[in-house]
């Protein structure tokens, strides 16, 4: 499981993960987890463009390159969509609040775009894919709904307890006649029941397999946990039932245009023509700029 990292594991002194394309293997994606009780930090963004996201913070204050912003935040991942903030490249920043988590993603970059805060409300959610392979997509930083960024991909995904998502499996590797490439960080936070953030208990599976079948492994996913996707084929990631499944997706790669395009495994691409017959699961979406979706 070289590529899965327990939740403690990527800690450092200042951080709950850090994940930097170096100790990555990669070129491009990186990403921290901070929690705000520990107090403020600090970045200087060199060679990178970011994407602030509160994870389980509210009041957010975010002090770049002289000048002050603050961001709503949320309680947990499982409770609302977030605002959140792009970070140009060569950035300095300062971020402070009372408690609570914020994701640093970043990407190296080379082309320098305006500061841009994003409020909840206008942050895209859809729902994917069909019966118990329905999903809530929020496209943060994503090349259709943020226009205004370099190489970073941003979005988060939220699976309902028993269902599962990145299905059909695919893959963004450059492999062969997949032409897309991207380097991907899955940060999981796996919930439980009605709770609004990550529970030590919540635990899912996830699956990552080589095109040419020389590597073939599913892990058992706790809160907390990271997987590095660099190449082949991902999917499915499941949720167990009553235990609610988050991740966020950070993704970059080398392409001339920023893109979030992949292949299928072509065994299972048949599957997507069964959606629309299926249907959405009727709890999606979970989550809204105003809170939980009550039904």
């Amino acid at each position: 499981m070289t590529n899965h990292y327990r939740s403690d594991s990527l800690a450092t002194s200042d951080t709950l993960v850090t994940v930097t394309p170096e100790q990555a293997g990669w070129n491009y994606c990186g990403l921290e987890v901070f929690d705000l009780a520990s107090g403020p930090f600090q970045r200087v963004l060199e060679g990178n463009e970011g994407v602030l996201v509160p994870l389980s913070a509210t009041d957010v204050e975010v002090s770049v390159d002289g000048e002050t912003h603050t961001l709503r935040g949320r309680t947990g991942v499982f409770e609302a969509v977030s605002d959140w903030m792009y970070l140009p490249l060569g950035s300095e920043l300062r971020v402070s609040g009372t408690a609570g988590e914020v994701a640093l993603c970043t990407a190296r970059a080379s082309e320098r775009f305006p500061r841009c805060v994003t409020p909840a409300h206008q942050v895209p959610v859809e729902v994917r894919g069909g019966g118990r392979a329905s999903r809530q997509v929020t496209n943060i930083a994503t090349p259709d709904s943020f226009t205004g960024a370099d190489r970073i991909n941003v979005c988060e995904v939220l699976t309902p307890g028993g269902n599962v998502s990145s299905w059909p499996p695919h893959r963004h590797d450059g492999i062969g006649d997949c032409e897309p490439t991207n380097e991907e960080i899955y940060y999981f936070r796996m919930g439980r029941l009605d709770e609004p953030h990550g529970h030590p208990h919540g635990q899912g599976l996830f699956r990552v397999y080589t095109v040419d079948g020389s590597s073939d492994e599913t892990v058992t996913v706790f809160d907390g946990d990271v997987h590095l996707v660099a190449a082949g084929y991902h999917g499915p990631s499941t949720a167990q039932p009553e235990y609610p499944m988050y991740f966020l997706n950070v993704l970059a790669g080398p392409g001339a245009e920023r893109t979030m395009a992949f292949c299928d495994d072509p065994d299972h691409h048949w599957i997507r023509e069964t959606w629309e017959q299926q249907g959405h699961d009727p709890r999606l979406p979970l989550t809204s700029a105003a809170g939980r979706v009550t039904r």
